[in-house]
């Protein structure tokens, strides 16, 4: 429950107070004028006469603490008093009447929100302190303000861009309160079109490989919700923050936990934080964000809420979409068009369901597009596409307006013989080819017989008893106590540290990248949201 402390008072601290009581929470008051004080205590709210700056008048906490006096000069006091009395607390100042610029900006400098009669002053307020965002966001805030280190932000592996621009907003919020974040990923960035994005908009990640956890102070998973499952985190890692839009599978452990199935997209989950702390989203984040929505919500056909559609339109004016079209439109290279053909020559088809083995591949990329693209066949639902590369197999999934869960399905199809898994509606897999790959003869046709066979069969069996997709049959989207009272573009698997096109430009440390072409192949601007290696949240 929120506990939200008034210092000062004036006629807009006294509406900000008779709203607050209407929703969940405590408030309380500290003012050194006795009519106020007289005023509030007869309508039963407590309040202490006493000078707002002395913090021995102050409550043992506060979650929200709002400086809402006439006078800018007192309420800048408050503020600082405040925020060495409460170093994790949301704090926000209402400027008042006739503040000079110098003032403004000491409070501007000390409070989380600064509050300006001139914009829109009373119905600002009322929004900072409303509700269930209000919650989330004061929590969060205190969970990140409360940690011993910088903050780890870690995608699944191999992600898409709903993940990638998650990552690099959540840092946004957690430097605004004052801690350092880096965005961290497992596996590989390989599609062509993810690549393009963190290209053109110069976005920083780290690989998992090239940091040491014990260097961080907490852990923060976006867009999945367990360690060790789709990511390359030990699944005894300590989490601190949860933020997604998928239903878990499993118990989700975290102090903040923020996990909502109703929205289509874990990047509207970020871009409502950033709207609500008062912080405005560069290009490079507003152009990601903008895209991760866009994708997950099949730009807005799929799964998609009124939030998202809200969210989308906040950064509209931020992002850049010319970069966006640049993203969207890189050139196919002649290896997808192969598998491409490959796939629709070779399908196997049962009802709705494709089945379609394309051999010996080059870019295991392919496959995702590839099954992606088979889904625009008429009558098809469900398409699963996979080819081998060196020692293993392969496999992409995809499903549209079927009642399945391909993650689950890949699963218990092949994750007895290799490792599988990934959402309801995309997934992947990889099967070591073993004793497969010793076929007489040495003989690639031979190899691509067995290797159907094999995997065909396993799926079509399985397919036809598939599970359904989960569900979240409670409300996910939870803010624990504070800590003092307690993909659509996916990507395959690999262990690559650099992104790009083959370079290994900051091998050591940074995931960004320099290609030399920005338009990199690939025309699918719908997929992988899969992992190989496990069960996607």
């Amino acid at each position: 429950m929120v506990r939200r402390l008034v210092l000062g008072c004036s006629g807009v601290g006294h509406t900000l107070i008779e709203h607050a009581r209407q929703r969940r929470g405590d408030v309380y008051v500290i003012t050194d004028d006795t009519g106020w004080v007289t005023t509030l205590r007869e309508s039963n709210v407590p309040a202490t006469e006493a000078d707002p700056a002395d913090a021995t008048a102050y409550p043992e906490r506060a979650d929200v603490v709002v400086c809402a006096a006439d006078d800018a000069d007192r309420n800048l006091a408050a503020a600082r008093t405040a925020r060495r009395a409460y170093p994790a607390a949301t704090l926000i100042a209402y400027v008042g009447v006739e503040a000079d610029a110098a003032t403004r900006e000491l409070i501007v400098a000390t409070v989380d929100r600064c509050i300006d009669p001139v914009s829109s002053l009373t119905q600002r307020v009322l929004e900072v302190v409303d509700a269930d965002a209000d919650e989330r966001i004061v929590s969060l805030v205190e969970t990140i303000r409360s940690l011993s280190g910088p903050l780890a932000v870690v995608t699944h592996d191999n992600p898409d861009p709903d993940a990638i621009a998650a990552a690099i907003g959540l840092t946004r919020v957690a430097d605004a309160v004052g801690v350092d974040a880096d965005a961290c990923y497992g596996g590989e960035i390989s599609h062509q079109e993810n690549r393009a994005l963190v290209n053109l908009l110069d976005i920083r990640l780290r690989h998992l490989e090239s940091v040491d956890l014990a260097d961080y102070g907490g852990i923060a998973l976006v867009d999945h919700s367990r360690p060790g499952i789709n990511d390359s985190l030990p699944t005894d890692t300590d989490v601190d923050i949860v933020i997604d839009h998928h239903p878990p599978r499993g118990p989700v452990e975290a102090r903040y936990i923020d996990v909502r199935p109703d929205l289509g997209a874990t990047s509207t989950q970020i871009a409502q934080y950033l709207d609500r702390l008062g912080i405005e989203p560069d290009e490079r984040i507003a152009t990601a964000l903008l895209y991760g929505i866009r994708i997950d919500t099949r730009d807005f056909t799929r799964e998609v809420a009124i939030a998202d559609i809200e969210a989308a339109a906040a950064i509209l004016g931020a992002a850049n979409v010319e970069t966006l079209e640049r993203v969207e439109t890189p050139t196919v290279s002649p290896e997808t068009f192969e598998t491409l053909a490959r796939a629709i020559r070779e399908r196997e088809l049962e009802g709705s369901v494709v089945a379609s083995c394309v051999g010996e591949i080059a870019d295991r990329d392919t496959l995702s597009q590839a099954a992606e693209r088979l889904l625009d066949m008429e009558g098809v639902t469900v398409t699963f596409v996979y080819g081998f590369l060196d020692d293993t197999i392969y496999a992409s999934a995809r499903a549209r307006g079927a009642d399945v869960d391909l993650g689950e399905t890949l699963r218990d199809a092949l994750g007895q013989i290799g490792s599988a898994g990934g959402h309801a509606d995309m997934a992947g897999a990889q099967i070591p080819l073993g004793i497969l790959g010793a076929v007489e003869g040495d003989s690639t046709d031979s190899l691509v017989d067995v290797v159907r066979e094999s995997i065909s069969g396993r799926f079509f069996e399985t397919i036809a008893d598939a599970p359904a997709p989960p569900t979240a049959d409670v409300d996910l989207a939870r803010v624990p106590a504070p800590a003092d009272e307690g993909g659509e573009h996916g990507e395959s698997d690999a262990e690559a540290a650099v992104v790009g096109d083959g370079s290994e430009d900051g091998a050591d440390e940074d995931a960004n990248v320099d290609s030399e072409n920005s338009d990199v192949g690939g025309g699918n601007s719908d997929v992988d949201g899969e992992n190989p290696d496990a069960d996607s949240e």
